[in-house]
């Protein structure tokens, strides 16, 4: 039996906009360098001793119409003037022996600091629940930034984020992606 784990990952995002939702989804894709493969949404988990790669080397590594393994966030929107974001954020523990997290968080109205904050915070929320960072329930978003830091069990955080402004009389969608190489 073949066990997949990934050996390397790259991070994308792209913006489309047209008439039509899934056209404006295959725009965005485009844009990300991803459209011409089979993507396969996966779960959370960034696997241990993988490598972050350019998005240009990662392309580079695939095949047209190959299945892709993703981490994938999207957001699409025909609404004019209203700010659509999505992101992707990343958790990497000290201990490179050891898995990650990788989280998808999309929104209305924030900007791609704001999202990508938030999503880097949500995986290294998820990331302090496995190493034993204990929080309470009213701690804030700035606090718990502080315990990972201070706790030495959390090395990096990282996101992709692509943000757009939507148009009445088209669809714009967004995506972000960590794109698993194998």
């Amino acid at each position: 039996m073949s066990t997949l784990v990934a050996k390397e990952i790259f991070l994308t995002k792209g913006i489309g906009r047209h008439k039509e939702k899934l056209a404006s989804f295959e725009e965005a894709l485009r844009d990300a360098q991803i459209a011409k493969f089979n993507l396969v949404h996966v779960s959370s988990i960034f696997p241990p001793n993988c490598k972050i790669i350019s998005r240009q080397k990662g392309v580079e590594k695939l095949k047209s119409g190959q299945i892709l393994h993703c981490v994938m966030s999207r957001n699409a929107i025909n609404e004019n003037h209203r700010l659509i974001a999505a992101s992707v954020g990343l958790a990497l523990p000290k201990d490179r022996n050891h898995y990650g997290y990788i989280s998808e968080h999309h929104t209305y109205g924030e900007t791609d600091e704001q999202t990508g904050e938030y999503s880097e915070d949500l995986a290294a929320m998820m990331l302090s629940t496995i190493q034993g960072i204990e929080f309470g329930s009213d701690t804030s978003w700035d606090q718990k930034e502080e315990i990972w830091k201070m706790s030495g069990k959390i090395v990096k955080t990282a996101n992709v984020t692509q943000s757009a402004i939507g148009d009445k009389d088209l669809w714009t969608t967004v995506v972000a992606a960590a794109v698993f190489v194998f």
